[in-house]
This record gives C-alpha cells, sequence and structure tokens, in this order.
C-alpha cells in the first residue's frame, strides 16, 4: 500500500477551500466551493463532497492506496469534554459535533483546529518560521485571530482558547481608547475591535467620519491621504502594544502575520520597534517577525498538517 495523501479544509464562512498534499507537502490537488450560509447539514455535506473530490483528484480512491487524512481548519473550536464547536464567527457551527459528523460522513477519523493554529503549524512547518519551536501566529482579517504551533504542532490548551489574543483588551490603551468600542464577543475594547480589517475601518470613520473599506484606507495613505496614513499608524502603533504583552507572555521564537492586512509590507519594518517600547526590561526586540510564506493557502496547509505524513 502506498504512503497516504493528505487532505486539509479551510472552513470559512463564505467559501471551503481544500487541497490535498503529498508524503513531500507537494500539493497535488486544490478546490474551492461556496460555503452554504447558515446551514449545518449543508456544510458537513459540502465538505464532505469536497474531501472526495479531492480525493479522486489526486489518486487517493484507488484500491492500492490507503484513504487520505482530514484536518479542517474552522472559524472557532472544539470543546474537549462535549466535542461541540464553540466561538465560531459562522455561528451555525456552534453548538454542533462537527468533527463526529465529519468522521461519520467519511467513515475515516477527522482532525478539526482553530483555522489560527492551522496558519502556525503551516508556517511552523515549512513556511517562514520552518524549525522554530514556538510561534505565533495571527490572522489579520475580518477579525484578529491567533494561533500557537508548539514543536510544529498546534497546542489547544484546556480551554480551547489558546492564542485567542483578540478577545483581551488592548493593553496600556489611552484614555480616548477607553471603554473601546463593543465587541460581537460582548465584551468592550478587545483587541480585535481595534486591529483587524473591521477594526482599522471602523477607527478611521470614527476619527474621519469617512467611510472606507481596510484596503482603501491602505490605498489612500499609499497616495498620500494623510488622514489614511495617521489611521494606518494608529493601527501599527496598538499592533505593537497588542504583540509586546504575546512577547512578554510567551516569548515567542517567530511571529508570524497572515491574513489580508498581512500583506502590507510596512508592518515588518515598524513592529519591531514597537513591540520593543513595550518589552519587559527593554532591549531590541530578538523575536522576528515575519510575512506567512504560503499567504492565503497557509492556513488549509496547516489543516493538512494536522496528520503527520
Amino acid at each position: 500500500m502506498t504512503e497516504r495523501i493528505r487532505i486539509g479544509i479551510d472552513l470559512g464562512g463564505t467559501k471551503i477551500e481544500g487541497l490535498a498534499l503529498d508524503r513531500t507537502s507537494t500539493e497535488i490537488a486544490r478546490m474551492r466551493i461556496a460555503t452554504p450560509q447558515h446551514d449545518y447539514a449543508a456544510t458537513v455535506q459540502a465538505i464532505a463532497e469536497l474531501v472526495r473530490q479531492l480525493e479522486l483528484c489526486a489518486g487517493g480512491s484507488s484500491d492500492n492506496r490507503e484513504p487520505a487524512s482530514v484536518g479542517v481548519g474552522i472559524p472557532g473550536t472544539i470543546v474537549n469534554e462535549t466535542g461541540l464547536v464553540k466561538n465560531a464567527n459562522s455561528t451555525w457551527l456552534i453548538g454542533q459535533p462537527l468533527e463526529r459528523d465529519l468522521a461519520s460522513a467519511l467513515a475515516r477519523p477527522v482532525r478539526c483546529a482553530n483555522d489560527a493554529n492551522c496558519l502556525a503549524v503551516s508556517e511552523a512547518t515549512d513556511g517562514a518560521a520552518a524549525g522554530a519551536k514556538l510561534v505565533f501566529a495571527v490572522i489579520l482579517g475580518t477579525g484578529c485571530g491567533g494561533g500557537i504551533a508548539v514543536n510544529g504542532q498546534v497546542h489547544v490548551g484546556p480551554n480551547g482558547v489558546s492564542g485567542e489574543w483578540g478577545h483581551n483588551p488592548l493593553p496600556w490603551a489611552a484614555p480616548d481608547e477607553l471603554p473601546g468600542p463593543l465587541c460581537y464577543c460582548g465584551q468592550r475594547g478587545c483587541i480585535e475591535t481595534w486591529i483587524s480589517g473591521t477594526g482599522l475601518a471602523n477607527d478611521h470613520h470614527r476619527v474621519t467620519n469617512r467611510l472606507l473599506s481596510g484596503p482603501e484606507i491602505v490605498t489612500a495613505a499609499e497616495d498620500g491621504d494623510a488622514a489614511a496614513e495617521a489611521s494606518i499608524a494608529r493601527l501599527e502603533d496598538r499592533m505593537g502594544r497588542a504583540l509586546a504583552s504575546v512577547v512578554n507572555l510567551l516569548d515567542p521564537d517567530a511571529i508570524v502575520l497572515g491574513g489580508g492586512l498581512s500583506k502590507l509590507d510596512r508592518l515588518y519594518a515598524h513592529l519591531p520597534a514597537l513591540i520593543a517600547q513595550h518589552l519587559f526590561g527593554g532591549g531590541n526586540l530578538e523575536t522576528p517577525v515575519l510575512k506567512a510564506k504560503h499567504g492565503d493557502a497557509s492556513g488549509v496547509r496547516g489543516a493538512a498538517w494536522l496528520w503527520s505524513a
């Protein structure tokens, strides 16, 4: 029997992406479909069908090949005691036994993990932080999820919330940042309400009364718009404070940024000094701040890496 392929699935709010890797981590098939909105049963079936199609394309359904392993990155986490999903912004997943239902639909074990943890695993395995012992990964998109990989493996923790820095308060908050915007989690002033594409857009609107998206603000700043430049500078300052609190707690060997805002190259020039301003004991930041090597594909690769070769 030949070595099995590994399939990774990235379950997003609007799309489901999947890929198949061979034993050398070379991509041999990739597909993307729309996520069934607010329909849990349809979501399970869509993932199962996508796995079957990827397996066929990758030659994994032949009689002489072991069935492909399946890892799924989800916008939430699985509760250890119950096996149910919690903290998912795709709310129709909350309270559902997704891992068990997928295993039943596919007649094989399935491993689910938080999508930011999948990013961390991908980048720690063969990405920007390859070989680093402790990696903290951040998804800078609609929100700002975080994930932790230790020796290339997901660190989950008993509460299933490791890496969720986005739902801690913005550290060293200025008076005009208090009490902070209301977060969907029910708290005020969460890091996610400031440091994300959504947070950037909302902050710009509060200050300028102009409604622009995160990418539009970035473009405006590049074109010399002073107000947009100020909004990006505030984002960087807040990100520096928030990541300093992570370094003070975890002291990771590498910080990797993924998601849409991670494409902003100026972050990698400015963040080390901004983080260093708040490090315990002072000094320069020794932890590299890196752009995800695999870009938008990193999370789905990390999901595949939930199973070893």
